[in-house]
């Protein structure tokens, strides 16, 4: 696996005239050799040429962290007293297009571009993107297996065997979180619960409001599921909870949300431009009165990090391909009032749009 994205990533490289490619912390690192960096200010460092082996370079306290993979890439330890950058700077000469990694730490890049004034450096993600937005078979069943994980998750917050009313929501994040490790991932990435009129706020941070009968909760949730190799998976779901009987205006809205998002995953094929997913929904809403309230993209990829290419999202005119597997949850808020969004992860296949996750998508009342 690791041998075959290498090879790739250096047949694209050839293609785009880069020399080298350079990638610290973040998810390529793991995705091209199963070893993830912590976020340290001493510098880890992948270096990748167009043809060979890569190197690492890694501080010598982090080297018994790496599984060794000698057929795939060398290592090179530094000491606490050696340079980093002179090391990685050595290993580049004669390069002069170098692409680096858009999570790496700005002062390593400016120390490099110190030593090495005269490099045209670039940004690596288009190029390891190309090959991270478009996921195998393997990569398909592990974000399914993520992905059933959560459902299974939310379908006990339906079906009201995760008790909501005199919570808080922090509580209530912080059984979502439990649960998300006890169905096999690894660690949290995050878990959003909104109450009320919190939920008309996105990305809302979990609080001590408690919450109350007869009102809105919105939960969206994910974390990541590593496998023997180093590489973890990531999964997300939104599903909304109203804790009685909702008034038929919120009914409706949600009617509205329920729609644009069933007609949003069934346009999601190969060759549809990515903005028209975004329209299709966006139309729907708008057509309904709440157009202004729809205030996010429709989606992001997800894989290896839960945010990554492509982004569905007016303006981004490229086709969805095989292969791409991304979110599709629009959204409604009414500032000081409620919100609501449902979210599914879609798989774009040959058989057309396959949603990972499957959990009821009715508006849950308990």
């Amino acid at each position: 696996m690791f041998a075959e994205r290498i090879t790739k990533v250096q047949n694209l490289m050839r293609l785009n005239n880069v020399d080298a490619l350079l990638l610290s912390v973040g998810a390529d690192l793991p995705y091209f050799i199963g070893y993830e960096a912590m976020p340290l200010e001493r510098l880890t460092m992948l270096i990748i040429r167009d043809e060979g082996n890569p190197t690492l370079v890694i501080p010598q306290l982090e080297r018994a962290r790496v599984t060794e993979r000698p057929t795939i890439f060398n290592i090179c330890e530094w000491g606490e007293t050696e340079d980093p950058i002179e090391i990685v700077a050595t290993a580049l000469t004669g390069s002069a297009r170098v692409a680096i990694g858009d999570t790496t730490w700005t002062r390593f890049t400016i120390e490099l571009l110190k030593r090495m004034p005269s490099i045209d450096l670039l940004r690596a993600n288009p190029i390891t993107s190309q090959l991270r937005s478009i996921k195998s078979s393997e990569e398909l069943d592990r974000l399914q297996q993520a992905a059933s994980a959560v459902d299974r998750i939310a379908h006990r917050l339906q079906s009201g065997q995760i008790e909501l009313i005199g919570k808080t929501e922090k509580q209530i994040s912080e059984e979502l979180g439990h649960q998300i490790i006890s169905e096999g991932h690894s660690k949290v990435n995050f878990a959003i619960v909104a109450a009320g009129e919190n939920a008309a706020s996105p990305h809302h941070e979990a609080g001590e409001r408690r919450i109350q009968k007869s009102e809105i909760v919105l939960c969206d949730f994910g974390g990541t599921m590593y496998g023997d190799d180093g590489v973890g998976y990531c999964s997300d779901v939104t599903r909304c909870v109203w804790t009685g009987n909702p008034p038929q205006e919120f009914v409706e809205m949600y009617g509205v949300l329920q729609e644009a998002q069933r007609k949003q995953v069934q346009e999601a094929t190969h060759g549809t431009p990515a903005q028209q997913v975004d329209r299709v929904g966006r139309q729907i809403i708008s057509a309904a009165g709440y157009g202004e309230f729809f205030v996010h993209r429709t989606g992001h990829g997800i894989g290896v990090e839960a945010h990554e290419e492509p982004y569905i999202v007016e303006g981004n005119v490229d086709p969805i391909q095989f292969g791409n597997v991304f979110s599709i949850e629009p959204g409604i808020y009414i500032p000081h009032k409620w919100g609501i969004r449902l979210e599914d992860i879609v798989a774009v296949t040959e058989s057309g749009p396959l949603p990972l996750n499957t959990v009821n998508h009715d508006l849950a009342t308990h």
